[in-house]
């Protein structure tokens, strides 16, 4: 499956990613708040992580957050849906993209982790964890960052995330590419933060990170 590809301009109105970012507001007191928290997430971690809340995001209410290129530039915003009802898609994302959505420090820290979505970097970012969230795209300069490291790739426990994990495994090939998986019985980190708690999943991941797992070839 090839990477997704998104619109550069917002249907309908031309807004570009640094108007959408621009006209939202800060999570509190609005639904993105309540929705974050639902998720097992601290309002003041996904603020710190520049999360924020647009009523009007294509027509729908979502909470956005940047995606940024190597320089911390802006390239594309990614929003999630608060509501879905069946033939509406989750989320939308504007921009040209090679960018990713960073929390924690994100490529810059350590130990390097790779997630999927949104809210699997805001559920590592609640037990402490730095990471990328790739939100299903490419971005060029990662084989570059992750270098000479020991690249953790965080993506969901189903065949989609293999898939992603093993065609990951083969772009970042100057890293030392491992598999961190969620919890058992968790698909992905932000179903095991509401399931297991912050502190079983924080307790998971510092002992799969200090485990000596089989690299991926």
């Amino acid at each position: 499956m090839p990477f997704l590809d998104d619109p550069p301009r917002m249907p309908g109105t031309g807004a570009s990613p640094a108007e959408l970012f621009a006209r939202a507001v800060p999570l509190s007191g609005t639904p993105g708040q309540e929705y974050v928290e639902r998720r097992g997430v601290p309002v003041e971690v996904a603020d710190a992580a520049g999360v924020r809340f647009d009523a009007d995001f294509g027509g729908r209410v979502a909470v956005v957050a940047a995606v940024r290129d190597r320089g911390d530039d802006l390239v594309s915003v990614h929003g999630r849906y608060l509501t879905v009802i069946r033939g509406q898609s989750k989320m939308l994302t504007i921009g040209p993209g090679d960018g990713v959505i960073v929390v924690l420090g994100g490529w810059r820290a350590e130990p390097l982790i790779l997630v999927e979505g949104l809210f699997d970097a805001l559920s590592l970012a609640t037990c402490g964890m730095p990471c990328l969230a790739t939100i299903g795209r490419w971005a060029r300069w990662l084989p570059e960052v992750a270098a000479g490291r020991v690249a953790w790739l965080a993506f969901d426990a189903s065949r989609p995330g293999e898939t992603d994990a093993a065609r990951f495994a083969r772009l970042l090939c100057g890293a030392d590419v491992r598999r961190l998986l969620p919890p058992p019985a968790c698909k992905d980190w932000s179903t095991a933060l509401v399931k297991c708690g912050r502190i079983a999943v924080t307790r998971w991941l510092r002992d799969s990170l200090s485990a000596k797992p089989a690299m991926l070839l």
